[in-house]
Parts: C-alpha cells; structure tokens; sequence
C-alpha cells in the first residue's frame, strides 16, 4: 500500500530545488561529474563490502564479531529503508522537476526518500569511528562525497540526503549500544 507524501515534501520540494538545480548543475563539468559517479558508486555497495570484508585485517581482536554486527546492522538498514522508500514514495528531483535537474546517473527506482547511498555511508562512519578511528579520515570524506553525489546527480534532494545520514547514524548508534 502507498501512503501520498505528507504536504511537507511538496513545499521541501519548492525549497530545495534550486540547491539541487545548482548541484546537478555542476555536472556540466567532467572532472566533477566523474569524480561524483565513482563515488555513487563506491556507495552503492562496494565500499562497504570491502571494509566489512576487510574487518580481520584492519583489527584482528574480535573482527568476526565486527563482521557479523557490521552485516546484521546493514541488513536491518536495508530492510528499514526500504520499507520507508516504498511507504513514503517521494519522487526523485529529476522527476519532479523534468528538465530544470538533470539526471546523471540511472536510477533504480522512481523514489528519493532517504538517501540509502548516504545511510550506509554514515552507518559505516560511526561504526568504524568506534572500532577503528583511525580509518575516519579516509571514510568521512569519501561519506560526505557520497552524500554530495547523490544531489548531484539529479537523484536526491537535500532533505533525502540529511535524513538518510541520520537514520544511518542512529541504525549505527543502536548496534553499538546493543553489540555493547
């Protein structure tokens, strides 16, 4: 069953589209165009993946604790995120405003509502913030690219992006309260 957007979304809508006109617009540009589509894709599942994966190596003192609460959380923020997407059926800016925001990158569905790219991003962030802080500096950057791209390929709307971080943060903050 599908639930309309509540009314908020639409006048969000008004107000971030042209953030989001100018983000996309910056695409015109290869370097940064290409630079926003790797990240997009390092988000999408790969970057994560591989720093799950990679648990035994960065920390060998309980890594394959790590890995299973690593995947657990990313499991439960998928189906969470989901659940939301298919509930709240915002449509992505490109939709929305057909013509004014381009799109740059193909999209796997019709709906914005949160930003999964930037969940995971976050979600990973603290969590490894938390057992190996070390690799932050290189994580929050690549998050905060991650967040950018999504806007900036004419696929999320600001709003999707913040959202998306702090459901992350908080699918993060709740399994290290429950991992303990």
């Amino acid at each position: 069953m599908r639930v309309r957007p509540p009314v908020v979304f639409d006048h969000l809508d008004l107000l971030e589209w042209q953030l989001c006109r100018r983000l996309a617009g910056l695409s015109v540009y290869r370097p940064w165009l290409a630079l926003l589509k790797l990240a997009s894709k390092l988000g999408d599942w790969p970057l994560w993946v591989g720093l799950i994966l990679a648990q035994p190596l960065l920390q060998a003192a309980g890594s394959p604790r790590r890995i299973i609460q690593y995947t657990t959380t990313a499991l439960i923020a998928i189906a969470v995120y989901r659940l939301l997407k298919t509930r709240l059926c915002r449509e992505r800016p490109f939709i929305t405003f057909t013509g004014s925001i381009p799109c740059s990158e193909p999209a796997r569905d019709r709906y914005s509502f949160p930003s999964g790219h930037t969940m995971h991003a976050v979600m990973f962030c603290v969590l490894s913030a938390s057992h190996a802080p070390w690799l932050v500096p290189w994580l929050a950057p690549w998050a905060v690219l991650i967040a950018l791209s999504r806007v900036g390929l004419g696929l999320h709307y600001l709003s999707d992006v913040i959202a998306g971080g702090l459901i992350g943060a908080a699918f993060a903050l709740t399994s290290l309260q429950v991992a303990g």
